[in-house]
Order: structure tokens, then sequence, then C-alpha cells
């Protein structure tokens, strides 16, 4: 049954995001009155991703900026909202450890003047703030998992209280390990205390990886979706990837757009929900996912060095990890079973496929200073009241792929 918007002023920050726009055109559709923020540009064009979600003409958009709590007490004036959806952010976890001042003054900095803006405002929306699994960061899925992190970091704080702390509920601990995954703990604190000290409406999401269509070029999943479609066009002859061992509990981004909708009717006034998928995939099953999809079926893999291989690598297993049982490819389960791991000194990847042999390539540029190795989100609080997921990986995997058929997208 559709949650009513009808008639409801919605404000979105970041309304020309990848998410944003998703979530205005699904406002939209429900007949509410939505104001979209964006910021001022100087050649006055409507921002790409509001074009390709086709409603420009139908959203109204308001300049403003995250900086300038002016801006943003006229953006309330002309809104007069019923609903704030706060998405907007810096949210590129590598160019936050490169830009982490530019992350601080958008996510934090930005954060609280949006919520004195309200405060001062004297207005009574429910906001729901967009936080995001990157929180949690360093997550002990073994113990020889926390063995290892401790030999590489010197200290885990804190200490697990279980192990494996997987699936991650919201009563997990906060180990941030990203400039930008920092700046999301202190909005949500900050947006928290507005609760406990004025009453603010706010509802929290800590949203775990949600891709589609249009994601950016430089978010993990479409570096993969383009290089395939560029591979298959003969643009590149091998695809280069960082730390392949990474797993992401990937959802698709419609099902986080009716997440948000939802908090925001049944969302309980200062709770944290997650939203996720409750599945986990490796970067490298995503590879070979998508290659399956392109039509290059991954019949063999082979590490470039090492002497690592495994057949039939993306054959369906159905085994059940950290109490959950959920589709996912062969070489995913040897490591989450920690029987297979990949490392910078295999170079790279060998894969024989039904059109011939593809070389993936380990760029050690593309590893991060400091990663999240595993994220599996336990949403069984939102699923209490009323949330679902309705798409599978695949679903993901054909949206990305279909969009970078289209060459334009490819830069």
């Amino acid at each position: 049954m559709p949650l009513d918007f009808k008639g409801k002023s919605v404000l979105v920050t970041g309304a020309s995001g990848f998410v944003g726009s998703y979530l205005v055109k699904h406002l939209l559709s429900e007949g509410a009155e939505v104001f979209g923020l964006v910021r001022r540009r100087a050649d006055g064009a409507v921002p790409k991703n509001i074009v390709d979600r086709g409603i420009s003409e139908e959203v109204n958009l308001v300049e403003a900026d995250l900086d300038d709590i002016t801006s943003l007490a006229f953006a309330l004036d002309e809104s007069v909202p019923d609903y704030i959806f706060h998405l907007a952010a810096q949210s590129f976890v590598h160019r936050s450890f490169t830009h982490p001042l530019e992350t601080a003054q958008a996510n934090c900095l930005g954060t609280a003047n949006l919520l004195e803006a309200v405060r001062y405002k004297d207005f009574d929306p429910v906001l729901v703030f967009a936080g995001s699994s990157e929180e949690y960061g360093l997550v002990i899925a073994s113990q020889a998992h926390l063995e290892r992190a401790r030999k590489k970091y010197g200290v885990v704080t804190p200490e697990p209280a279980r192990i494996p702390e997987l699936p991650i509920a919201e009563t997990n601990p906060l180990r941030p390990m990203s400039p930008y995954a920092v700046s999301k703990v202190y909005g949500e604190y900050l947006a928290r205390n507005y609760f406990h000290s004025y009453g603010m409406r706010v509802r929290l999401s800590r949203g775990f990886n949600h891709e589609g269509a249009g994601r950016g070029i430089m978010f993990v999943t479409s570096v993969i979706a383009s290089q395939v479609q560029q591979l298959a066009a003969g643009a590149i002859q091998q695809i280069r990837i960082g730390d392949v061992n990474s797993f992401r509990d990937w959802s698709h981004v419609n099902d986080v757009v009716r997440g948000y909708c939802l908090l925001a009717h049944k969302g309980r006034d200062g709770e944290v929900y997650n939203q996720g998928s409750m599945r986990t995939h490796s970067i490298a099953g995503y590879i070979l996912l998508a290659l399956n999809q392109a039509g290059y079926d991954v019949e063999r893999l082979s590490t470039v060095k090492g002497g690592k291989v495994v057949e039939d690598p993306a054959a369906p297993d159905e085994g059940e990890f950290f109490g959950i049982r959920y589709p996912k490819t062969k070489v995913d389960a040897l490591l989450l079973a920690e029987k297979l791991h990949f490392d910078l000194a295999d170079e790279g990847l060998v894969l024989d496929t039904a059109k011939g042999k593809v070389r993936v390539v380990f760029d050690e540029k593309r590893f991060r200073p400091a990663d999240v190795p595993i994220l599996l989100s336990d949403t069984r609080r939102i699923q209490q009241i009323g949330f679902e997921v309705r798409h599978p990986l695949e679903d993901v995997i054909r949206d990305q792929l279909n969009f970078y058929l289209n060459q334009k997208n490819w830069q």
C-alpha cells in the first residue's frame, strides 16, 4: 500500500545527486510537492540527474548551499516542509581521504547549519537523516580477522563483545575507517542531539551500499560495470580494480528510496534504522556476475601469480554464513570461509570465459589507506515497520550495465 505523501511539502537536500534524484521522482509519483535543494550554477543549467530522471518540469528547484545558513533559511521559507530528507553530502569515501576538510565542511557543518536553520525558523518537519553503513567501519568477522586487524592497525577499539559481529545490527559498535565515515557519525549524533535537546522529529537511517543506473563513475560498482561494457565494445583490453576481497551489502536504489519514505511515515523519532539487503558479496563476485550478464560466462579463475585456481567461480552457492542463507557466487563462499584470499602480490586474475581470456589487474593506486573489509546488514528493525527487499543483486547489475551501454556515460 503506497505511503501517503499527496499534497505534502517535501524538501530534499542533495536532490541532484544519484539517490536524491530517484527519491524526488518517487515522491512526485506519490503526489508530493517536492522542493529540491541544489547549489547555484554559474551556467544556470538543470543538473544532469534531474534531467535523466525526467523530472525537471515537476520539481521545484531551490538554490541554497549547506555552507550558508541564510540560504537554508530562505529555502525553508519557500518550501515550508512537512518532511525533509537530508541526503546532501560529500559521499565518495576515497575523496574523503584526499579532501578531509571539504568532507567535514559539507557533511558536518552542512548538517549543523540545516538543523540550526530548522530550529531557528521554528518549523516542525519530520527530518530523515541519511547516515551510512560506513559508520560501522571495522566489523570483525572472525578471530583470525581480529588478529589481522590488530596487526595492521595496532588496536581495535572498542574491543568486540562478540565474534563474529555479523550481521550488523544498529547496536554494533561504530569504528569508522575514513573521514567520510567519521563525518556521518558526527551528523547522526548531532541530529539525535537536536531530537533530545529541542524535540526535533528526526529519524536516522544507516544505509548500506545502494546502486543502480546513474551511480557515479567513481563508485566501485560503476567502475566494474563501465569497464565490462568497454571491454565488450573493444575499447579496453583488461579490467583495473583495487581490493577484490572486500564484501559489501549492495541494495537497489529503489529499495532504499522506499525505505526512506517508510521511515518518514512510520519511523520513531530519535531512532536509527539499518537499510540494506541482508546479503553480502565480494568485489570479485560482483565482477564475475557482471561479466556473466554481459555474455562472458566465466569458466575458470586463476591468479596471475600465486597459483590460485577456482573452477566455475561464478557458480551459485546457497550456503549459510553468519546465520543467513542467500544466493552468492562460489568465490564469495570461498572468501567468506577464509579458504581463499587475493593479495596484491597475485598481481591480478585471469578469467577463462566463453569469449576468451579476460585479465583483471590489481591496481595498487585504487587501494584505500584504511578499508572496511565486510558489511552485512541486519534489517529486522526496519522490517518491523514494513520494509521488504524487492530487488535481487542481478537487478542492480543489469541496470548498471544497461546504463553503460551508452558510451557517453563512460566518463
